[in-house]
């Protein structure tokens, strides 16, 4: 048995289609019902969160101010035809029988005429019915009716989905002046409602999230060992000072100032091009970091002197970044503006302090440094591990997406990046408004369709394995996440309701934990690229 549905009547909130007596539609978003688990894999401090799930009841009535549930029982049974229709939408035809629209006809009376002050007669008192239309007008008289009939008989209506019901999609899509019409001529009502529920998930196999195969590109730059002897040696540099070279070229070691040009080489015989990607001014070149630039770069300037300028050919690899230069041949020019050497201090434990507080020895450093590096190099480890999974996860699912769903990630993903954007820049209310215009979210919605559909997936496919493999999390890591993202949202001085903020940390705790249990089925290769 459905859980009764408590509905705060609102007139504000009756909408209908547009070229009616009403304006747009009908939208709803009352009280909340118990979700089904629809996690987020999001991690972010942001928290961006899956749709929430709510309840499909709430109406309008002109004349009334009380409170309805799907516990008042109706004189009549109303006939509810179900309709599947495209992006998990469902359509609801709703035909009300005459003696029920007489009741709420009874109703809507009875309302008027406790509250009216008509002329002649005591507040409360009983005024003859065709004296009450007359001074309320019967048009008044039939807008309360069927709008009466709307806020009595939509509960009912909609018990069948209000459980899985998103948030903000439920329209009637009636025109009111239709509803009337029929009213007026038939003494009985028909509307049509459209809701977008939570869609079903269909694996691709049943059961393909637990032979999961992924291979994880892992960078080479990714090993701990190298990043903290890396380290070590910047840390080393800082402590020494750049002294000028007069009587020498460029060694290893050196720190260079050079403008750097270069121009395409055609194989044809045509006239070059300069490369502007190549190009730099007054660009700083530490000769121990080398393996940052175009291979054999460095070699063809060893030797230069300040003042001094060079110019050598250098064809870019296959690998390189920027793709529309994979396999050019260039001509580089550099001229030396200014050459330095560091004086470095001797290496030893007197330097272990200035190296990293709290260190006595700089065998003490180096542990500390490999430490720091592994917990880096596993956390970027465990990044590309559920990439990866996540990546495959959604391709394993087939979802029709509802689209009040789709706007609503959409819309929070966008809302993320202005946060951030706003927090980097500093915008000021111009740009922020400009940003916030529908346009511009309508834009964004487009352009990353595809992303916001991949996320939708991942979020429904990971909620649905939490659901399947009966996973858990505990109260205190609940209660203890809450507590950091409230903190977390006043120290930013940002508004945020309480209990969005514990369903959201929910969702991601759901994410983590089938995340980790992915991780312990899943068959995993790692290589390194």
């Amino acid at each position: 048995m459905a859980t009764p549905i408590s509905i705060q009547l609102n007139p504000s909130i009756l909408s209908f289609p547009s070229n009616s007596t009403k304006a747009q539609f009908f939208q709803l978003n009352d009280k909340f019902l118990p979700k089904p688990n629809l996690s987020s894999r999001q991690f972010s401090s942001s928290l961006v969160a899956s749709a929430r799930l709510v309840a499909a009841a709430a109406a309008a009535a002109a004349a009334s101010g009380v409170v309805e549930t799907v516990e008042d029982k109706l004189p009549a049974d109303l006939h509810v035809t179900e309709t599947q229709e495209p992006n998990s939408r469902i359509r609801l035809t709703v035909e009300v029988p005459t003696v029920v629209c007489e009741d709420c006809y009874k109703q809507v009376i009875k309302e008027f005429m406790r509250r009216s002050k008509v002329p002649g007669f005591r507040p409360g008192k009983n005024v003859p019915e065709d004296i009450l239309v007359g001074f309320v007008g019967k048009q008044n008289i039939q807008n309360a009716v069927v709008e009466a009939i709307l806020k009595r008989t939509l509960p009912h209506a909609m018990s069948s989905v209000t459980r899985n019901a998103y948030e903000d999609s439920i329209r009637i899509v009636t025109k009111f002046e239709d509803m009337e019409k029929t009213y007026l001529s038939l003494n009985c009502l028909r509307y049509d409602v459209v809701v977008d529920v939570a869609p079903e998930i269909k694996w691709k196999p049943d059961d393909a999230y637990k032979n999961i195969k992924v291979v994880v590109e892992l960078d080479s730059d990714m090993d701990a060992q190298r990043a903290s002897e890396k380290e070590l040696i910047r840390r080393h540099k800082s402590l020494g000072a750049l002294k000028i070279v007069t009587d020498r070229g460029l060694q290893v070691g050196d720190v260079a100032v050079i403008d750097i040009s270069a121009t395409t080489i055609e194989q044809d015989g045509s006239d070059a091009k300069t490369i502007p990607a190549a190009e730099s001014k007054g660009f700083n070149f530490d000769t121990e970091e080398g393996d940052n630039v175009l291979p054999g770069f460095r070699d063809s300037i060893i030797g230069i002197k300040r003042g001094e300028t060079k110019s050598f050919p250098l064809v870019f690899p296959d690998s390189w970044k920027q793709e529309d230069l994979r396999g050019v041949h260039a001509q580089f020019t550099v001229a030396c503006k200014e050459l330095f050497y560091r004086d470095l201090p001797e290496l030893n434990d007197s330097m272990a302090e200035r190296l990293l507080p709290g260190c006595s020895s700089i065998e003490e450093v180096k542990q500390a440094l490999l430490q720091r590096c592994l917990e880096v190099e596993q956390a970027a480890k465990d990044q590309a591990t559920d990439n990866a999974i996540l990546d495959q996860l959604y391709k394993m699912v087939e979802v029709d997406i509802p689209q009040s769903l789709f706007q609503e990630q959409g819309r929070q993903l966008y809302g993320a990046q202005l946060l951030q954007l706003q927090a980097n820049m500093k915008l000021n209310e111009q740009q922020l408004a400009s940003l916030s215009s529908p346009r511009a979210v309508n834009e964004f919605l487009e352009t990353q369709k595809e992303n916001i559909i991949s996320i939708i997936k991942q979020n429904l496919a990971v909620g649905d394995i939490f659901t399947r493999e009966n996973l858990q999390f505990s109260t205190e890591e609940l209660v203890k996440e809450v507590q950091n993202s409230i903190q977390e949202f006043q120290q930013h001085q940002q508004e945020y309701d309480e209990d969005r903020v514990k369903l959201q940390v929910q969702e991601v705790l759901e994410g983590a934990k089938v995340l980790e249990w992915l991780r312990e089925n899943a068959e995993i290769q790692y290589i390194t690229r």
